[in-house]
């Protein structure tokens, strides 16, 4: 079964997730992110320009032949706007207000809450729907210091 993380409180949302994706890179074989266009350009900048020695390739899954490509089929980050499009399904890394149909073919999910209020309520209803359907979820809260607790 799909095991369901959220991290709470994080102040620095994008900030945290590409200190994220640099870890998750490390332990498993490959991340999705699927999220608003917004958002996933944003992101993708900042994964460009992270850090020189941390420097998190990626690639784009607009469609599904995107992963049929060079670059796509070499990459283990990949910035979808659905999973559906995804050529592996280790860790899902949700930045959509909504459940994504199709998460519980990850090993992994991976929710992101930051301090606005929409992003919280948002939050609870994912939340609800989980445990609504029996997934165990995992609780990370960093408070508002930026530490997790």
């Amino acid at each position: 079964m799909t095991r369901i993380d959220f991290h709470f409180n994080v102040p620095d949302k994008l900030g945290y997730i590409c200190r994220l994706v640099r870890k998750a890179v490390a332990q498993t074989p490959s991340l999705v992110v699927i999220g608003p266009q917004e958002q996933l350009a944003q992101l993708d900048v900042m994964l460009w320009q992270f850090a020189p020695t941390a420097f998190v390739g990626h690639a784009w899954l607009k469609d599904e032949a995107a992963h049929a490509q060079p670059a796509s089929q070499r990459a283990r980050v990949w910035l979808a706007h659905e999973p559906a499009h995804a050529p592996r399904h280790d860790v899902l890394l949700n930045l959509q207000a909504a459940v994504m149909a199709g998460f519980e073919q990850f090993e992994r999910v991976v929710e992101v809450v930051g301090l606005h209020d929409a992003d919280r309520q948002a939050a609870r209803e994912r939340w609800r729907h989980y445990a609504a359907r029996g997934y165990a979820i995992q609780r990370h809260d960093f408070g508002v210091s930026g530490r997790q607790s």
